[in-house]
């Protein structure tokens, strides 16, 4: 299920330089990407303990109905007939948007910053395949729920988890000061 995706060893990340003397307003770039990355932090975590429920089997259906009312992916899910509708293409929009303009005009800056925005510019393709898979899983868990199912769904949602809170931290890390610095947004 998984050994056809090429993952990437986070040990081989380029290590990003410090800036240094950063305002407050060269902070804020950086500051708005975390709060938006905790706001799927959030989801995630949620999303984690609910199937650490439903594996025990102490969460019924309708609680878990319950209780992902309002994250964005449920919400899709009733509106638009499947997991990701609007939000999975707001994610790719916001894909699209850090590596078609944003990672251009940063990596430019420094030769540091071309290898730290093409990295994450291919992890991104790596979450992507995650989140298309972990769509499918869960369509087919839904479509016939099963242990087999439901453990390749959790299995894909593990590892998703995994690889996106990496990736995340490490774009906070890695350009979050630099996009204020070098006034790219």
């Amino acid at each position: 299920m998984l050994d056809d995706i090429e993952f990437l060893d986070d040990a081989t990340r380029p290590e990003p330089p410090r800036l240094e003397g950063l305002t407050e307003a060269q902070k804020a770039p950086g500051e708005h990407l975390k709060m938006v990355h905790d706001h799927l932090r959030e989801n995630m975590q949620l999303l984690r303990e609910l199937i650490a429920r439903a594996a025990a089997g102490t969460v019924s259906p309708g609680q878990v109905v319950e209780e992902t009312a309002n994250l964005a992916m449920i919400a899709n899910y009733r509106r638009f007939g499947n997991l990701c509708g609007r939000y999975c293409q707001v994610v790719n929009i916001h894909h699209s948007i850090e590596d078609q303009s944003i990672f251009p005009v940063l990596g430019s800056r420094s030769e540091v910053f071309r290898r730290i925005t093409e990295r994450l510019a291919a992890e991104h393709v790596v979450v992507h395949e995650l989140l298309v898979r972990l769509v499918g899983a869960l369509t087919e868990l839904a479509r016939e729920p099963s242990e087999a199912n439901f453990a390749a769904a959790r299995q894909l949602y593990e590892t998703l988890e995994r690889v996106l809170l990496s990736h995340l931290g490490y774009e906070e890390d890695a350009i979050g000061d630099a996009l204020g610095y070098f006034q790219v947004v």
